[in-house]
């Protein structure tokens, strides 16, 4: 309901606003509708990493975990470092995207960048899902705008607003600055607000034992639980193989087609948190898709000993061989 005096109205009740909830390309790594950061030091395969996530959503493919997509999408990739014919081209052929659904946006006589119209357009006309702009700090006018709050803020809300408006997942390929310590969301390369109006921020990273390994983190998650790590390979190609494509995946549907749903049940949960907690929503919504009830689930969460960990305002479920982190609590949900 609208309230309005002599003057311009200037507040509205919340009893006027339509609830919906938060859209997914990727759970809960890649929100619709809002601003993603993907970060890393250089030469770590970041821009490789989401143009095979890109080639995914071009084809309608599942991503690394499982997760399904909602049908074969448009992407925008616009990378202001490699070269289109060299670099790009083969990049997305080796992942086996559908480079007919992939566009960037011409940029021979004006620099593009982030208060550019042309963003806009592109997304409205094309009707893309996603859209990558690598790297952010090569989208700025002034260098002095990195470092600037006002500034940043200004450019980031504006994306923020054009991605809400055509429910597209903007990601940001960004850079680490090269601070050793303190907290890793506090790494991108420039105002401390890039990380702050984002709504997910993704590091990747080499696995300290396995230095062929990446791995990809989530540092912030303001959406939903942080996600599992994701640790995959990159081929002299540049195609991606996903050494951790969650390997609980690969049995699942075996499994569940078994008769003893309880015992399948169990070995899956088991399989899930092998690796480590893995936040309760996700762990829930994933056997709710392959049809287990509720109370199945529950069951093998008791018969197994599993712990709810709270970590960071979520919950999460542990094996009771893994570290305990913060305080458990059987009432997370």
């Amino acid at each position: 309901m609208r309230y309005q005096s002599d003057s311009k109205q200037v507040y509205e009740y919340f009893s006027s606003v339509e609830q919906r909830t938060v859209e997914w390309l990727w759970y809960p790594y890649i929100p619709y509708g809002k601003i993603t950061v993907l970060q890393g030091d250089p030469g770590e395969g970041k821009s490789t990493f989401i143009l095979n996530v890109a080639a995914l959503v071009t084809q309608g493919k599942a991503l690394p975990d499982g997760y399904s997509s909602e049908g074969p999408q448009v992407v925008v990739y616009q990378c202001a470092e490699d070269n289109l014919a060299d670099t790009i081209k083969p990049r997305l052929v080796a992942a086996g995207a559908d480079c007919e659904k992939v566009v960037y946006i011409i940029n021979q006589d004006e620099q593009l960048n982030l208060d550019d119209e042309r963003i806009e357009q592109t997304i409205r006309e094309t009707s893309a899902r996603m859209c990558i702009l690598d790297p952010l700090q090569s989208f700025l006018l002034q260098e002095g705008d990195m470092h600037s709050v006002v500034r940043m803020r200004n450019l980031l809300s504006k994306l923020g607003r054009i991605a809400a408006k055509y429910r597209c997942a903007i990601v940001l390929v960004s850079h680490l600055n090269k601070s050793t310590g303190g907290k890793m969301l506090y790494r991108s390369l420039g105002s401390i607000d890039i990380a702050a109006v984002a709504r997910s921020v993704l590091m990747i990273s080499r696995d300290e034992d396995e230095p062929k390994i990446r791995c990809l983190s989530q540092v912030k998650s303001s959406l939903a639980p942080c996600g599992a790590t994701v640790r995959f390979s990159i081929g002299s190609d540049g195609a991606i193989e996903w050494v951790q494509d969650c390997e609980w995946k690969a049995v699942s549907k075996e499994m569940m087609l078994t008769d003893n749903k309880q015992m399948a049940c169990e070995n899956l949960l088991a399989a899930m948190l092998g690796h480590g907690p893995l936040g309760s929503i996700e762990v829930i919504r994933c056997f709710e898709q392959m049809g287990v009830s509720e109370r199945t689930l529950y069951t093998a969460k008791k018969n197994l000993g599993v712990q709810s960990i709270r970590k960071n305002k979520a919950w999460y479920w542990s094996m009771p061989d893994m570290p305990e982190e913060e305080e458990t609590d059987e009432s997370e949900i």
